[in-house]
């Protein structure tokens, strides 16, 4: 198949290209990109069918624990993400937080952390959410004012989370508080942060607001009023949070890439597709060359982007450092992927902004990836830090 030729590309092992051709398959059989309104109950179809269908293993680390491997494969990841991406943007979602929200458990949980979470959100019976932005503390972890105190065999947390990815559906969230002075500005700073596993029924959780957004996904304003978590909840050790979940991002950071690429490509797809039967002024709209260097353009773009995706996941399962090349990757092809989705809803003309129509769906999507996990302008940031702190070291 045509498309899926990049699995040739020497980043990945054989298979790698098994499990895409795998799962693509499936895909086609078992998705479709349709609208939902319910998107709550979509989103725990989701879960369910994925883990069903042994897929959620591979977002867990651990063979022990319900994973495909003992550690986290980061091209088979990315690999899962663009191909779902491809069919259904909320199927990508619900496997990505998936692995987002338990992944600090995979890395840093101890044995009965993970063998009571890893297990179920391998199978899909249990949905897991990740839960480190505030109202004033999104790019910039180290003004989290969420606090936990310690109180006999309990923490105790109290503050507010936002922009919760399944906020509201969650069994579970690894939530991010801080629990001493980290040494910053006014006592605040990145080492005083510690990482807790909160159930969803814990006494003192509540969902204070659901957000909607233009791409429909569960979303959530989290408040913690005397929120007790057993001692025995606290993800690694106490002061380890920053640590805990740039290692968890740097995980997923990378995927967030691999989905963009998957809606990139099902948009050029879409746009071959009516560019050849499209009608205009006696020949098809992809005779004209304006049109076949639009084409071109979009392509370009998304193998450079496929590149340094899978140049960042190979680099990382050869345990090798990839700030800078994940900041890299996930800048390039997401902002690649809004202008090749522009670029097919333009192609569409009026078509292309008709609600219900796979293009404008995926303009609704890809729009949230130049934000979340780290803004565009944040992955510049990380790329120049890491040059300069390169240069320093010569």
């Amino acid at each position: 198949m045509e498309r899926l030729d990049y699995l040739d590309w020497p980043f990945f092992e054989p298979r790698h290209g098994e499990l895409a051709r795998e799962l693509d398959a499936w895909a086609a059989a078992h998705l479709d990109g349709a609208h939902r309104h319910d998107v709550d109950s979509a989103c725990r179809g989701l879960v369910k069918r994925l883990g069903q269908a042994g897929w959620l293993r591979h977002a867990v680390g651990g063979a022990a624990h319900g994973g495909v491997r003992d550690s986290i494969d980061t091209r088979a990841i990315c690999l899962i993400r663009e191909t779902l991406g491809r069919h259904a943007g909320l199927a990508d979602f619900a496997f990505a937080m998936q692995g987002l929200g338990s992944g600090a458990i995979s890395l840093f949980g101890t044995d009965e952390q993970k063998a009571a979470y890893l297990p179920r959100v391998a199978r899909g019976e249990a949905i897991a959410a990740f839960a480190l932005s505030e109202p004033q503390a999104g790019s910039d972890v180290a003004a989290m004012q969420c606090a936990a105190r310690r109180d006999g065999d309990d923490w105790v947390l109290d503050g507010e989370k936002t922009w919760i990815s399944n906020g509201g559906i969650a069994d579970f969230y690894v939530v991010f508080a801080r629990t001493g002075d980290g040494g910053g500005e006014g006592g605040r700073g990145a080492k005083g942060i510690s990482a807790f596993i909160v159930d969803a029924d814990a006494p003192g959780l509540r969902i204070a607001e659901r957000i909607d957004v233009i791409a429909p996904h569960p979303l959530a304003r989290l408040s913690f009023e005397g929120c007790r978590v057993p001692a025995a909840r606290l993800v690694g050790e106490e002061g380890q949070g920053f640590k805990i979940a740039m290692a968890t991002l740097d995980v997923f950071r990378t995927s967030v890439a691999a989905a963009a690429l998957g809606f990139a490509r099902r948009a050029l797809d879409e746009a071959l597709a009516h560019v050849r039967a499209r009608p205009m002024f006696g020949k098809t709209l992809a005779d004209f060359q304006l049109t076949q260097a639009k084409l071109a353009q979009m392509a370009t773009d998304i193998d450079a982007s496929a590149l340094l995706t899978y140049r960042a996941a190979w680099m990382r399962d050869q345990g090798r450092k990839v700030t800078k090349e994940a900041a890299m990757a996930k800048l390039t092809a997401t902002e690649s992927a809004q202008c090749v989705i522009d670029a097919a809803v333009q192609l569409f003309g009026g078509q292309g902004v008709q609600s219900g129509r796979m293009v404008e769906s995926l303009y609704r999507e890809i729009r949230a990836l130049r934000i979340y996990e780290g803004a565009s302008e944040v992955q510049l940031l990380i790329v120049a830090r890491e040059l300069l702190a390169a240069q320093k070291e010569k």
